[in-house]
Parts: C-alpha cells; sequence; structure tokens
C-alpha cells in the first residue's frame, strides 16, 4: 500500500471530504449555532428588560388573568424546582452544552429537527448559565395561570421554555427516526 492510500484510510469520514473545512463546519453546527445564538439573545434581552423595567416581585397583568410578566429571581432549575442548586447547575449547564456539542456532529447530515432541538436547548442552558454566573440566580418572569381551577404554574423565563421545547422536539425526532427504521 503506498503512503497517499495509508494517509486516506486513516483520516475520519468528515476528513475524507472535497469540501473545505470551513463548509464541513458550518454543516454540522450552522443550525444549532444559529437557533442557540437566536435563543440566547431573546433571553438576555427579555431578562434585561425585566430587571429594568418591573420591580422585583412585581406582577404586570398581560392576558389577564392568565399571562403576566413577574419578575422574580430563580436560584433552583427550570420552573423553580430545586431552590438553592447554585454551583450544582453550573456544572449541569456547562456538562450539557458539552454534550450537545460533542453530540451535534454525529447527527445523520438531515436531522435538521434534532439540531434546532439542541440549539434550542444550549441556547437556553448558556442564557440562564450567564445568569447565574453574573447574579447568582436566574431572572424569571413569565407566570402562567387559570385562576378558575386553582392552576399556578411556577414563573419561568425564555431559557427555560426554550430547553423544554428542545426536549419534546428531540423525542419526535427520535420518534420520527424510529417509524423510518
Amino acid at each position: 500500500m503506498n503512503e497517499e492510500a495509508r494517509i486516506t484510510e486513516s483520516k475520519a469520514p468528515a476528513e475524507q471530504s472535497d469540501q473545505p473545512a470551513a463548509v464541513s463546519f458550518f454543516r454540522r453546527y450552522g443550525l444549532l449555532f444559529l437557533v442557540a445564538g437566536i435563543t440566547l439573545i431573546a433571553d438576555i434581552v427579555t431578562k434585561r428588560v425585566v430587571e429594568a423595567q418591573i420591580p422585583l416581585y412585581t406582577s404586570i397583568p398581560f392576558i389577564d388573568p392568565y399571562l403576566s410578566w413577574t419578575h422574580t429571581q430563580n436560584t433552583g432549575a427550570a420552573f423553580s424546582l430545586f431552590q438553592n442548586g447554585g454551583v450544582f447547575f453550573i456544572i449541569v449547564a456547562v456538562v450539557v452544552s458539552a454534550v450537545i456539542l460533542y453530540y451535534t456532529p454525529r447527527l445523520p447530515e438531515g436531522d435538521w429537527l434534532s439540531r434546532v432541538a439542541l440549539g434550542l436547548q444550549l441556547g437556553g442552558a448558556i442564557g440562564n448559565l450567564l445568569d447565574r454566573l453574573r447574579q447568582g440566580y436566574v431572572t424569571d418572569f413569565i407566570h402562567f395561570q387559570i385562576p378558575q381551577i386553582g392552576f399556578d404554574w411556577p414563573v419561568f423565563n425564555i431559557a427555560d421554555s426554550a430547553i423544554v421545547v428542545g426536549v419534546i422536539m428531540l423525542i419526535v425526532a427520535s420518534l420520527l427516526r424510529d417509524n423510518k427504521a
């Protein structure tokens, strides 16, 4: 076997492509980073507006009485679960982000649904991580309730929503993959 053949065989499939490295990187990570970036920007902007415009623990009706903007501080996980988790949730966010970055290029090329789902999760994880690092808690403000039946959902934010929607989308993508197989 000549030297050129040995080099070609030892390359990973992504390296054997005739595509430039930038194109290969974009195909693997582009949609993920686009969705994560949009999610992160939406999360940061909405939280900063709430922090600047709504006094802490104050509620402003939006669709009265079902939806209001309620400025709270959350030291727990999504939807105010597991309060005072601080360092634990920082570690979880970093690990989840690393797993997403590791797993994404291993998805089939046409699996855009999983890339969008992972992008939502990555953007949400980073959004809440930045809050925890910046201020030691996460700013929450979306408050959904149905008073007629006594339903009062914990206050949450854009990042929490993105993470949950991303998980649901990953489940759907997995079911669709299983049905194709």
